[in-house]
C-alpha cells in the first residue's frame, strides 16, 4: 500500500467516526395507550377464564362497567394508592349503586398496579400479560375471574407519573332482572281524609354483593 492509499484509508475512518446515529424516538405517552391496554387485558382474561373454567359464561363487555372501572382506576392513580378513600371498603360497588340504583346481583373486582419509567414507557402486550399473570398467581384473583356466573365485564386503566393502575369488574344479574319498586299505593276511600292518607314507603333495592382483590405486578421497575 502506497502513501496515497494510506492517507485515503485514514480519511475514510475519520469520516465514518463523524457520522452519528440518531437517538431512538421517545416512547408513546402512556395516557394514549390505556385503551389498547384495556382491550388486551380483556382478551387475555377471556382466554384464561375459559381455560380455568370451561363452564364459565362468556363475558360481554359492558359500557357501564367499563366506565366504573375507569373511574376506579383514575381514583387510585390520582391518590397513588390501593387504599380506599374514607371508610368505604367497596368503592366500585358504591360507584355502581350511585350510577345505577336498579342493579341487583354480584359484582367482582380485581385491581393491580405496575410501575414504569419515562425512558421505557408502557409496552402494552408486556404490561397486559404481567397484569393477567399477577391475577392468575393469586388464588382470590383467579377465583374471581373464573367464577362461572359472571356474564359481563369492564376493564379500566389509568396512569400517573410512574404507575399504571388497572381495574377489572365482573358482574351478573343472578337472573333477578332489573329491580322494580313494587310498592302499592294505599287507596283512599270516600271515608278517608286524603290529607291524612299514609304515603307509601319506598322499598330499598337488595344490597349489592361485592367480592374483590388487589395486587401489584411482580418484577416491575420502581418509580
Amino acid at each position: 500500500m502506497n502513501r496515497r492509499s494510506i492517507l485515503f484509508a485514514g480519511l475514510s475512518l475519520v469520516l465514518a467516526a463523524c457520522v452519528s446515529t440518531p437517538p431512538p424516538p421517545p416512547p408513546p405517552d402512556p395516557v394514549t395507550q390505556m385503551s389498547a391496554l384495556e382491550s388486551r387485558i380483556n382478551t387475555l382474561i377471556e382466554e384464561q377464564r375459559l381455560r380455568l373454567n370451561p363452564n364459565a359464561q362468556p363475558l360481554v363487555l359492558d359500557s357501564e362497567l367499563v366506565g366504573i372501572a375507569r373511574r376506579r382506576s383514575a381514583d387510585m392513580a390520582q391518590r397513588n394508592t390501593f387504599s380506599n378513600p374514607g371508610d368505604d371498603t367497596h368503592v366500585s360497588a358504591t360507584m355502581m349503586m350511585d350510577q345505577d340504583a336498579t342493579f341487583q346481583g354480584l359484582l367482582g373486582e380485581n385491581v393491580a398496579a405496575q410501575h414504569y419509567t419515562k425512558q421505557s414507557g408502557v409496552d402494552v402486550d408486556a404490561f397486559a400479560k404481567r397484569f393477567v399473570d399477577t391475577w392468575l398467581a393469586s388464588d382470590p384473583h383467579r377465583t374471581n375471574l373464573s367464577l362461572k356466573d359472571y356474564n359481563r365485564t369492564g376493564v379500566g386503566a389509568a396512569v400517573n407519573a410512574d404507575t399504571v393502575y388497572v381495574t377489572q369488574l365482573f358482574a351478573t344479574d343472578l337472573g333477578l332482572g332489573p329491580y322494580k319498586d313494587t310498592t302499592t299505593p294505599k287507596k283512599v276511600t270516600e271515608f278517608q281524609d286524603p290529607q291524612k292518607a299514609v304515603a307509601p314507603q319506598p322499598v330499598a333495592a337488595p344490597a349489592l354483593r361485592m367480592r374483590g382483590s388487589e395486587g401489584v405486578a411482580p418484577n416491575t421497575p420502581g418509580p
